[in-house]
């Protein structure tokens, strides 16, 4: 069996790792394309998987549909005369279009209700739709998501991050980090490039928060790219981080995680080191999900962040027991029932 897989955003890499390894080890034949964006190639090598480089991401809206429309016809050019039985992808614009083009079956996997654009040009396309239960169904439907291709599960996309994870708790001596305190913080900056929120990427929301807990833990910060880590380059007391490190085990490792984004945060969730989101966009449901369950608190307020973040400093915070469904082989099983029965 063909596989086609479409990496486009670094978290992607380590939410497919497992996939692509259990496929590899099946002996499926895959293709793996990826575009220039964050750390995404530094990942894959990391991991050591073979891809095939095809676009970049862009900055401006005009850029980024330039860019996409630019790398719907180099994909063209690629897969147009490869047998592909099914077409894998998360949240990739182009993936879904190419697929219903060149008449491919294709699974999507989705967790992000307020892409509007992004779920508007590819849920209408897809064959089957991967999502958390927790989104609101009607809010796919309105973007033209088929309700009979909704696949639901319990839980979000970061369950599958640690399939096969092993914590180092070295990792801090590992990275031959000086730390002077006994207290360590995460934090990652928010998504500025991103289409669904409207940030500059030469500020964070972060910095005022950066400013008082300096003096009271270590801050590590871990940048999406290098405007961002200028922000906060020479403040005392404060270590930039220079990705691909094994975030996992330093989440797991620090006290506490502050972050502007989503994906980390919720991986704080999923391995219960506290953590507290600051995301200046529209809360996500599968941000609520980690909320209802006590295991994420939000606030767009510095004080109440801070305030928040010196009590989790000094007062353990109590861990509920969540339950997942398996969604590594709820993805692998459609893969080949879709490969096999077609749409």
């Amino acid at each position: 069996m063909k596989i086609w897989i479409d990496i486009t955003n670094s978290p992607h890499v380590r939410f497919f790792k497992d996939i692509i390894r259990y496929f590899q080890n099946e002996g499926e034949d895959l293709i793996i394309t990826a575009r220039q964006f964050g750390d995404i190639y530094k990942l894959m090598d990391m991991y050591g998987f073979d891809f095939i480089s095809v676009g970049k991401h862009g900055v401006k809206l005009h850029e980024k549909l330039k860019e996409s429309t630019a790398r719907v016809d180099n994909l063209v050019d690629i897969l147009a005369h490869e047998k592909i039985d099914v077409a894998l992808s998360k949240h990739s614009i182009e993936l879904p279009r190419i697929s219903f083009g060149l008449g491919i079956p294709s699974v999507y996997v989705l967790d992000n209700e307020h892409a509007e654009a992004a779920n508007k040009l590819t849920l209408p396309l897809c064959d089957r739709l991967i999502a958390p239960g927790i989104i609101d169904m009607w809010k796919l439907i309105s973007y033209g998501a088929n309700p009979n291709k909704l696949i639901r599960y319990n839980g979000t996309s970061e369950i599958i991050h640690f399939k096969s994870f092993q914590y180092n708790e070295n990792i801090f001596n590992d990275l031959n980090l000086n730390l002077s305190g006994s207290k360590t913080i995460l934090m990652r900056p928010e998504p500025s490039l991103a289409s669904y929120l409207d940030a500059n990427c030469r500020e964070s929301v972060l910095s005022p928060i950066v400013e008082v807990l300096k003096d009271y833990a270590n801050i590590l910060i871990l940048p999406r790219f290098k405007e961002q880590a200028e922000i906060f380059e020479g403040i005392e007391n404060v270590t930039i981080l220079k990705p691909p490190v094994d975030t996992s085990s330093i989440i797991k490792r620090c006290d506490l995680v502050i972050g502007a984004g989503g994906t980390m945060n919720r991986e704080a969730a999923v391995l219960h080191t506290p953590v507290i989101s600051c995301y200046p966009g529209t809360l996500l449901s599968v941000d609520q999900y980690y909320i209802n369950k006590g295991l994420m608190f939000r606030s767009n307020d510095t004080d109440e962040v801070i305030n928040k973040a010196l009590s989790f400093l000094v007062n353990s915070a109590d861990k509920p027991e969540i339950h997942h469904d398996d969604l590594f082989k709820l993805i692998i099983d459609n893969v080949y029932d879709l490969a096999e029965n077609g749409k």
